[in-house]
């Protein structure tokens, strides 16, 4: 047994609430390793030897990655209290591990256990509800659709006449959003992610110089009320974008510390190094990046703290707004995002907080700050292996379980999943534009656990690649739609919406195969089970089945050409045969 590989800490993904009643307890070990792990447990105030046998619970192992496995069990300490430890088994030996060491009989004294001292509801991660069952469309605000042209800045271009640039506007606005919010219900949306819309120089609007104010451009205060308020007719959330890490250039403090420098009252507000502040070149304080149109804020200092609190509570509090994404969330100080959460969940418990991380995000999600982070490890896993097709299934396979592995299962039920967005080239062009593989990309993000996240227009076929290409006009003139795409991933959210065992509340576990061009991933429930089958190869590929047939009467789901679902008996053959880019969905 390699004892250095095994791994457990009674915290994070390893030891959590998952409700008020329930541990979820991990453990991590080498791959092939371990024949098998029990949990040995018991109260700490009822601690007794004879009780051992009884107080043990196999383990399931819940997935591999290239290294580890891991091993999962959920248990309901009666008393909400629990002391424990691992009985390990391999080929060559037994042993006990516990928070005192490995052991090769089982320690009798109990400090030697791991210790989960007591299930308290206030530390249960809890995100609102509703984000389990919520299918989100990213808005580009800009360039989603011209409903008032009374509205456009000077300059604006005629609408999709011309490439997207860093600089130009073609006068996106909310009354355009409006007028295709019955596109978006007839797709099956029910959250909408909004880029920034405050006040800014920009046409992506991440420089922001009011946070109180709606960019003219887009409208005003009661436009978008309006917006919000039929959206909500409709049961379609609502999710505004903010950049509390820095603001933009024209932001009346900064222009104020540009002006009188070191006598400014604002020179606290920001990151600066020295004076003279000089924004030219490389700037001489602290940026996005190193951006000089977008200061860093000190977010430390008690006036930025209050400004930025205000303009959270506000815009929740005025209008209702459903969530905040926050951009560049991971540069901003934990104790930021602590005081953040607090204020806007007092004025509505259920709002959804959401974070720009693109890395092991870990200490944002433990329930003090965030509701989830956008899954960008599990973006370019998926983008790698169905649009790019850089590895084969077995590591995708790994690669996915070491993200479903990385937090706690009611983490993963939140977790934002998105195939691109304004930051990245759009999937059909990561595709190479071939459809098929664009609709294995949208079977998995829409069958995965998780609340997925659709970038305007790719579901009709858009395509585009690194900023700006990515943020071109949405495309109206349904004669340059592709509809079927329209109609295919409108099928897949309306089984994601209907059919538990496809959305988000099932397991989900990957079977190995020999072929590595074929993946297999299954998701189950207390009514059965449902087998995904996918051909990620321009190839025919032939497929044995024994090592996942399950049970032999099975309804096999097929979608039409028109988006509708039909199931048929079938029966899963020794070997199948799937067309190139193919897939069957079994349900047993």
């Amino acid at each position: 047994m390699i004892k250095e590989a095994v791994y457990h800490r009674p915290k994070d993904n390893f030891a959590y609430m998952y409700d008020q009643e329930t541990l979820h307890i991990l453990l991590q070990t080498k791959k092939d390793d371990i024949n098998s792990v029990s949990l040995i447990h018991g109260d700490p105030y009822d601690w007794k030897e004879e009780k051992w046998q009884t107080d043990s619970k196999p383990m399931k192992k819940t997935g591999s990655t290239d290294l580890h496995d891991y091993w999962f069990a959920a248990i309901k300490p009666p008393f909400r209290r629990l002391r424990y430890g691992f009985h390990c088994e391999s080929e060559e030996e037994v042993c006990y591990f516990t928070e005192g060491g490995f052991f090769h009989s089982k320690p009798s004294d109990i400090a030697n256990y791991f210790c989960f001292p007591y299930l308290h509801a206030v530390d249960l991660f809890s995100p609102p509800a509703w984000v389990k069952d919520t299918v989100w469309y990213q808005i580009f605000p800009e360039r989603f659709a011209n409903g008032d042209a009374a509205l456009n800045p000077p300059g604006t271009v005629e609408w999709g006449r011309a490439k997207p640039t860093p600089e130009n506007f073609f006068g996106g606005d909310f009354q355009g959003v409006m007028d295709h919010l019955d596109y978006l219900e007839e797709l099956g949306i029910n959250g909408i992610y909004l880029t920034p819309v405050f006040t800014a120089y920009s046409n992506h609007k991440y420089d922001t110089i009011d946070y109180m104010e709606i960019d003219p451009q887009f409208g005003d205060k009661e436009t978008f009320r309006r917006l919000v308020d039929a959206c909500h007719k409709r049961g379609i959330r609502v999710m505004l974008d903010a950049v509390f890490n820095h603001s933009g250039y024209y932001f009346p403090p900064f222009q104020d510390v540009m002006e009188n420098q070191e006598r400014s009252r604002y020179k606290d507000w920001f990151h600066l190094r020295e004076f003279p502040v000089k924004a030219d070149g490389q700037p001489n304080y602290d940026t996005f990046g190193f951006v000089g149109s977008m200061p860093k804020l000190n977010t430390n200092n008690p006036e930025v703290k209050d400004y930025l609190l205000r303009t959270a509570k506000y815009w929740v509090e005025e209008f209702n707004i459903d969530g905040w994404r926050l951009d560049v969330a991971n540069e901003v100080d934990h104790s930021f995002w602590r005081e953040f959460r607090k204020t806007v969940k007092r004025v509505k418990p259920d709002v959804y907080i959401l974070g720009e991380i693109w890395h092991d995000s870990m200490p944002w999600l433990r329930g003090d700050q965030f509701d989830a982070v956008m899954n960008y490890p599990f973006t370019n896993r998926t983008v790698d292996f169905f649009a790019k097709q850089k590895i084969p299934a077995s590591k995708f396979a790994q690669s996915i379980t070491k993200v479903l592995h990385m937090y706690p299962a009611n983490v993963n039920e939140s977790a934002f999943n998105l195939l691109d967005s304004h930051d990245t080239p759009r999937i059909a062009t990561l595709a190479d534009h071939d459809k098929n593989k664009i609709k294995l990309l949208y079977l998995f993000q829409l069958s995965f656990i998780g609340t997925p996240c659709l970038y305007y227009g790719d579901e009709i076929g858009m395509a585009g690649g690194e900023d700006p290409g990515c943020r071109a006009c949405m495309e109206w003139e349904e004669d340059k739609q592709d509809r079927e795409l329209f109609a295919f991933v409108r099928s897949l959210i309306e089984l994601r919406k209907n059919e538990p065992l496809f959305g988000n509340h099932a397991d989900f576990r990957f079977h190995e195969t020999s072929n590595e061009k074929c993946l297999v991933y299954e998701k189950s429930g207390k009514t059965g089970r449902l087998l995904f089958v996918l051909n990620n190869s321009p190839e025919a590929e032939l497929l044995s089945t024994g090592d996942f047939v399950g049970t032999p009467d099975s309804r096999e789901w097929r979608l039409s050409a028109e988006g509708i679902l039909k199931k048929q008996p079938a029966t899963l053959p020794v070997e199948m045969e799937l067309p190139p880019f193919g897939f069957r969905i079994f349900e047993q």
